[in-house]
């Protein structure tokens, strides 16, 4: 049997909406926890529950006025239009734990050198509202959680879903302690992208060669001047070729080149790496669940616990 990896992987099973056959998945979390234990790349004491995020994690982040509507279920139509998921209990208690799950993952980075939230990147929640299938802007709360705690001061937050990250632009827009980046595909949701300090858009039909070619010079040269504290990898598996959501035409051998390159610059500088496993639409979900699992195997493989030319079936 082999031994406990060296970082924590932070999950919890009502991170599933049970949203049955939406567009997207909720169910997917549960199948990486499920596939990271049947092919023995975690055992149970791997886990870690998180709690709710506390509301004045929350309340850093997002208006009083939006967490009053999502706590007592009073959106309007058009913000549940906006939301692109329907309202629910459920959705709510989701969203708060998938924060908290963010901002343990974040500490145990700081500890270990890595931590995975099998939930969140939640990229385009805005302070004031959700859209995209994004009420709580995770990242952002772990972020201003760490840096109310005098934990670190200066963040960078790489975002690899293939949508761009406007609600992680509009947040630290104006703020010289967080580094944005965001890869994506140019001609596709959303329509409006305010600026991220690096925004590197991709043109339809981008493949493995020259979506890394984009890709790693630009977070080597960005941790080298802005040096963050502490990396937030959002990482999206819709970037794949067969994304239902996407454009792009990356590989599952280019999307795990992908995570274990961002993940081998920060090792070498010494910076923790806190992961988000963001969106995945493959019109077979266990492509998406291959590609999230891809990237613990990616970050096990960079931190040692596994050699990179692993056994473990990766594809």
């Amino acid at each position: 049997m082999k031994a406990s990896l060296p970082f924590k992987i932070v999950y919890h099973d009502r991170y599933d909406l049970n949203l049955g056959a939406h567009v997207f998945p909720s169910q997917k979390f549960r199948l990486i926890y499920e596939m990271l234990l049947k092919e023995g790349l975690a055992k149970e004491e791997d886990f870690v529950r998180p709690n709710f995020a506390k509301e004045e994690d929350i309340l850093r982040v997002h208006t009083p006025e939006w967490v009053r509507k999502l706590k007592t279920g009073t959106l309007t139509a058009s913000e549940v239009m906006l939301l692109e998921v329907p309202y629910s209990r459920e959705l709510v208690e989701a969203v708060w734990l998938a924060a908290g799950g963010t901002i343990l993952a974040a500490q145990s980075a700081l500890q270990d050198g890595f931590g995975s939230n099998l939930s969140g990147g939640f990229h385009h929640a805005h302070p004031g509202h959700g859209e995209g299938f994004c009420a709580i802007h995770d990242v952002a709360v772990a972020i201003r959680k760490l840096q109310a705690d005098g934990s670190i001061k200066k963040a960078i937050v790489v975002d690899t879903d293939v949508h761009h990250g406007n609600g992680t632009a509009a947040i630290f827009q104006d703020d010289p302690t967080v580094f944005t980046l965001s890869i994506h595909q140019f001609n596709n949701y959303p329509a409006h992208k305010p600026a991220s300090n690096l925004d590197l858009h991709m043109d339809d039909g981008v493949e493995d060669e020259e979506y890394l070619g984009a890709l790693i010079p630009a977070v080597e040269e960005a941790l080298d001047k802005f040096q963050p504290e502490i990396l937030f990898y959002l990482g999206g598996a819709d970037p794949y070729r067969g994304d239902q959501l996407g454009g792009l035409a990356l590989t599952k051998d280019g999307l795990k080149r992908r995570d274990r390159s961002v993940f081998e610059e920060a090792r070498q500088r010494g910076i923790p790496v806190a992961m988000t496993l963001a969106g995945g639409y493959a019109r077979c979900v266990e492509d998406t669940v291959r590609i999230h699992v891809n990237t613990i195997l990616a970050a096990c493989e960079v931190a040692g616990a596994f050699p990179s030319a692993s056994s473990v079936r990766s594809s």
